[in-house]
């Protein structure tokens, strides 16, 4: 057997399709039941299962099919009239009863699907929008005409479960996955003409995948990178031809994959110049050598994102890996710094300092991350408020002397629920492993950052995992002890208390109320 099909193989044995397919040969004898596009592509990377799992069915009615489904499971119909359905299939349970599952549950335990369509063709009306398609669905199209109207060839090709397993790539997607190649099915132009959104795919799958871009995709993506900010006017007003979810979407999950992949290409691209235009000033812009001898910080900014992955990181943060809150903060981390750059020749000062440059920076990465909604997409959404704050305190190791900080200080930077004190820490670590003084040695901020994750680790030990122990005594009880009214001198008293206790000063109720009788 060729170890490429060998996944492919497996996969095919696999739950849920093997118990499909069992019966779908037994109810359709002539008819072809085929796997395709993005498993096909990974099983023959082998870089394991997605949670989905994207079947075509030739040679079946749309209502003998929908019949079909619904005696073996339960069917969303997200694409009726397209000739697609949602399916999951029946919990194991008797042969005498099996119960359909939940629409949003899967009787596997891994959140798997199938998405089950027909054979189809789409006209595009070359507008550009993720929709603007008239879908056709045909069951007797050829499985090659329905892979024609993919967007790259690594997502064209289908693997034959039922009659004769075989592998059908008629556009060389496997060639390209050797050639780790994003290339488009046809002509390049033509494909993102189609839909727009394609170009940011592109660019994701680069990143996943570690692959290269073809030139003629590459071209085409910046003839039509503008096309990303289209309008159309409707009866609503004007919107988007491609909204800001599925630009967020993308942009997130390119970086996430690889974030100095995803940076490189953005700019290649010209992604960065049409969706993220701020960034542009980062390049050339000068860093004092004595601290940042690597460069400009365009040049900083990338090694940061590159620290995101490397197994040093890992190591740090106890295999965690960044989320995508910490990736993107991490992008706009110093992108204040053109932006209140002060240098010895223009503005007279003893070096090149961007005062305020974590404040302006803040300000500008939430106005970027609203602008393009990266809250929006469900399963990746980021909270433009959180990357704001995050960019906002970067440079928490370098205000103050660390073993000075108050424990109510990092109780409220770093367990507090509603903020990312985490992802604060991951961005603070790659700013200072990134950057570099001259001979080459490490900055004292990264000794900081040491001895602050220590300090943290030590008011974690007081508590239970990521929550510290609770007060011990709230306002009430000070109240009645003290005969205080409600009021500020209140709030001071309860806050005196808690860092007495975060301290370890005091440990039981008796002491607390001792310790507020002789304050």
């Amino acid at each position: 057997m060729d170890k490429k099909t060998a996944k492919l193989t497996a996969l095919a044995k696999s739950e849920p399709l093997r118990t499909l397919v069992a019966a779908f040969k037994t109810r359709f004898k002539k008819g072809e039941i085929f796997l395709v596009g993005g498993s096909v592509r990974d099983a023959l990377l082998a870089r394991g299962e997605g949670k989905d799992l994207d079947i075509v069915v030739r040679g079946v009615t749309p209502a003998a099919l929908e019949k079909f489904l619904n005696a073996r499971g339960t069917v969303n119909l997200v694409g009726k009239r397209f000739g697609v359905w949602k399916f999951l299939p029946k919990a194991k349970t008797s042969r005498a009863e099996a119960k359909p599952l939940p629409a949003d549950v899967s009787p596997h335990g891994n959140g798997r699907a199938l998405d089950i369509a027909l054979p189809r063709t789409e006209h595009s009306f070359n507008e550009g929008g993720y929709r603007d398609v008239e879908v056709t669905s045909d069951p007797a199209l050829k499985i090659e005409d329905d892979l024609s109207r993919r967007d790259f060839t690594v997502n064209a090709m289908a693997y034959r479960l039922y009659p004769k397993p075989a592998l059908i790539d008629p556009f060389d997607g496997q060639k390209d996955l050797k050639e780790k190649l994003i290339r488009t099915v046809g002509k390049a132009e033509e494909r993102f003409r189609e839909d727009y959104s394609r170009i940011l795919r592109g660019i994701r799958f680069a990143a996943q995948l570690g692959f290269a871009i073809d030139n003629d995709a590459m071209t085409a993506m910046r003839i039509f990178m503008k096309n990303l900010n289209d309008f159309r006017s409707t009866r609503e007003g004007n919107v988007r031809v491609i909204s800001t979810e599925i630009i967020a979407k993308e942009t997130i999950k390119a970086f996430v994959a690889d974030p100095p992949r995803a940076f490189d290409l953005f700019f290649e691209t010209t992604a960065t110049d049409n969706l993220m235009p701020e960034l542009l000033a980062m390049r050339g812009c000068p860093q004092p050598e004595n601290f940042h001898s690597e460069g400009d910080v365009w040049t900083h900014t990338r090694l940061a994102l590159s620290q995101l992955h490397t197994p040093a990181f890992k190591k740090y943060f106890n295999g965690e890996k960044p989320s995508p809150l910490a990736v993107l903060a991490t992008l706009f981390h110093d992108m204040g710094k053109p932006m209140t750059i002060q240098t010895p020749e223009r503005d007279g000062t003893d070096r090149i300092r961007y005062n305020g440059h974590d404040q302006v920076g803040a300000d500008a990465a939430e106005a970027i991350a609203k602008r393009l909604t990266f809250s929006a997409p469900e399963d990746v959404g980021v909270s433009p408020e959180k990357i704001g704050w995050i960019v906002r305190h970067h440079l928490f190791t370098l205000h103050g002397h660390i073993d000075e900080i108050r424990p109510s200080t990092l109780e409220k930077y770093f367990f507090n629920p509603n903020l990312p004190g985490r992802e604060l820490l991951m961005v603070i670590y790659a700013d200072s492993m990134a950057a570099v003084t001259q001979g080459g040695i490490k900055p004292d901020h990264l000794r900081h950052l040491d001895l602050l994750v220590k300090r943290i680790g030590e008011l974690a030990a007081m508590g239970a995992g990521k929550k510290l122990p609770p007060p011990l005594l709230d306002g009430c009880c000070i109240m009645k002890i003290t005969g205080l009214k409600p009021g500020p001198e209140v709030g001071k008293l309860i806050a005196a208390l808690r860092e007495a206790q975060l301290e370890g000063k005091i440990a039981t109720t008796k002491e607390a109320e001792r310790f507020i009788k002789n304050i």
